[in-house]
């Protein structure tokens, strides 16, 4: 029912499922814009984590590449007492071990910024300049990051010159109202429209995927939503 209403709002997919969920979008034309992984605080920042997150990301690249599926998830984890420059070695090297099988595959490994300020204390991708270093350090256009609005709201601001200045390491995007992470629109402090204007001006074909914690009915809000972001 829910995949029903979905797809009758105007939506393309829905993100973060597993390959479980993958016949139930098929049957009704939806795509999984950004397939699961491993978890988010164990991540591929620390080696002792590499085998499990790749046999992981692994399988979610097969999965996506069997339905034609665009991208998986990755996150750096936490720093538990790694620096950031090694952190960066770390996830570079997981990530070339896996980066033939997506390019093989053209399915994308995203990495999720998020905030280390409010909601993941601890985590390593708190800023874009790491992301991007990662990014560079791959080397491939199938390792990018996930920008999630909400989070570089709350740790570096600047959002549409971040977008600009960075647009060719950026392969997805996430929304979600600040304070709060819920509805985008004028109870927050972000301007959205101006936001997708410029993500629209950068040329981007990816997908802008609304992850926010709806205070009223979540239909009606997810609608509202869809008609903010469309520009």
């Amino acid at each position: 029912e829910f995949c029903v209403t979905v797809k009758k709002m105007g939506l393309k997919g829905i993100d973060l499922l597993g390959p479980k969920d993958f016949p139930t979008l098929k049957k009704h034309g939806l795509v999984c814009t950004m397939v699961e992984t491993h978890s988010l605080t164990k991540g591929i920042n620390n080696k002792k984590n590499h085998d499990q997150c790749l046999d992981q990301i692994r399988t979610a690249i097969d999965a996506a590449a069997e339905y034609g599926y665009p991208n998986v998830i990755s996150f750096p984890g936490n720093r538990d007492g790694i620096s950031d420059e090694e952190g960066v070695e770390n996830s570079v090297a997981a990530l070339k071990k896996v980066v033939g099988l997506a390019e093989k595959k053209k399915v994308t490994i995203c990495l999720e910024y998020l905030n280390s300020k409010v909601s993941h204390k601890g985590y390593m991708f708190d800023n874009m300049a790491w992301g991007v270093e990662v990014c560079k350090k791959v080397g491939s256009e199938r390792v990018k990051i996930l920008y999630d609005i909400f989070h570089a709201q709350i740790m570096e601001g600047d959002i549409i010159r971040t977008i600009k200045n960075n647009k060719q390491y950026i392969g997805h995007y996430h929304t979600g109202g600040n304070a709060g992470r819920n509805e985008i629109d004028d109870t927050q402090e972000i301007y959205y429209p101006a936001i997708m204007k410029a993500i629209v001006e950068t040329g981007c074909k990816g997908y802008v995927a609304h992850e926010f914690v709806p205070k009223r009915d979540p239909l009606t809000s997810l609608a509202q939503a869809i008609k903010i972001c469309d520009v």
